[in-house]
């Protein structure tokens, strides 16, 4: 019998005739009334843990939360010799004249916007699949030696450095010998009659019509070995008995992917997926800033590279800027929102 008015917290004891504290309960209490020293307790413990956090803790602070004070930039009055927090306060005229100006900085703007999109969608559909790909290829290697050999080669171009990459990719497709403008995938594309002569002599780097699938293909060659990693950890930590099952069920190779490692890995591509989405309007302004010139902003130029242009000017140039990254930012924010809300109401599944 329960006192109706303590509910839980106190049990009748029929020995006693009287009532007592309901033993889960002490411990719930004990445990709320040593909290503070229990997570000393804890930090003591594992306090070289604790210590390697700092240094990513530094980092999110000095270039992740400090910066976020410069935002406010794009709300005021720019004025480089007084601090942010002194200039006035100009409401949201630098995100309409970016909007609704109607002159050439809002034509620029909305490009860089569609030239955003773009690349990070084709990057999405046509770079997504191929981490994925490359890991269920690792994981049908059976010598250990020679798989590690080909991750190791698909993981190298993630540690070469953007001006390398690039330049490589320049070398490829622009430069060639003294007597030749044509790089060599420029000279194997002419020779097989996909481009023509003028075209190649030009340069491809130097075409708009070609800005951006030049940028996908090294973007996969670059990143897609690096990417595999997570999608092959989880396939690796799939039970063998299920493939087992799969065997006597009759199901070859392609049905042991379709029916085994494709289900069981379903959480990790959402999950990925979710975050790729997110960043679909964060593209770098480094490989772009490399790549492109002033012939291909018309299919090249990004938010990022139009902010760095417009950051690098005048003092009101920099609170246009700024709002250009902000708006840019809150559509990001918004996409994983969408995102993760679809995911969780189709498959359960979600960043949170």
């Amino acid at each position: 019998m329960k006192n109706p008015i303590a509910g839980d917290f106190l049990i009748y004891d029929k020995s006693s005739n009287s009532y007592r504290t309901d033993p889960e309960q002490v411990v719930r209490d004990d445990v709320e009334k040593h909290y503070w020293r229990n997570v000393v307790r804890t930090v003591l413990k594992d306090w070289r843990l604790y210590v390697m956090l700092i240094p990513m803790i530094l980092v999110f602070l000095f270039w992740r939360y400090l910066p976020m004070y410069e935002l406010l930039r794009c709300f005021k009055v720019s004025d480089q010799v007084k601090p942010v927090s002194e200039q006035f306060f100009s409401g949201f005229s630098y995100f309409k004249r970016l909007l609704v100006s109607g002159d050439g900085l809002s034509t620029e703007f909305w490009r860089a916007l569609r030239n955003t999109f773009l690349l990070s969608f084709y990057g999405l559909v046509f770079g997504f699949p191929v981490p994925v790909i490359l890991a269920l290829f690792f994981n049908e290697i059976k010598s250990n030696i020679l798989r590690s050999t080909y991750q190791v080669l698909t993981y190298l171009p993630k540690f070469i450095s953007t001006v390398v990459m690039t330049s490589l990719v320049t070398m490829l497709v622009k430069q060639g010998s003294l007597t030749s403008n044509m790089g060599i995938l420029s000279q194997l594309l002419c020779s097989l009659g996909l481009i023509s002569q003028e075209v190649a002599n030009a340069g491809l780097l130097n075409n708009p019509s070609f800005f951006r699938g030049i940028y996908q293909i090294s973007g996969i060659w670059e990143t897609a070995g690096y990417d595999s990693i997570v999608f092959f950890a989880a396939i690796i930590a799939i039970s063998p008995t299920s493939y087992e099952a799969a065997q006597i069920d009759g199901a070859n190779k392609m049905a042991q992917m379709r029916y085994v490692v494709i289900p069981s890995i379903l959480s990790t591509l959402v999950i990925m997926l979710i975050t790729r989405i997110g960043s679909l309007l964060s593209i770098g302004y480094e490989k772009v800033l490399l790549l492109y010139n002033p012939t291909t902003y018309v299919t090249a130029d990004v938010v990022s590279t139009f902010a760095q242009r417009y950051g690098m000017g005048s003092s009101s140039a920099q609170g246009l800027a700024s709002a250009a990254e902000m708006m840019s930012n809150v559509i990001s924010m918004l996409l994983v929102i969408g995102a993760n809300t679809i995911s969780r109401k189709a498959s359960d599944v979600s960043l949170y």
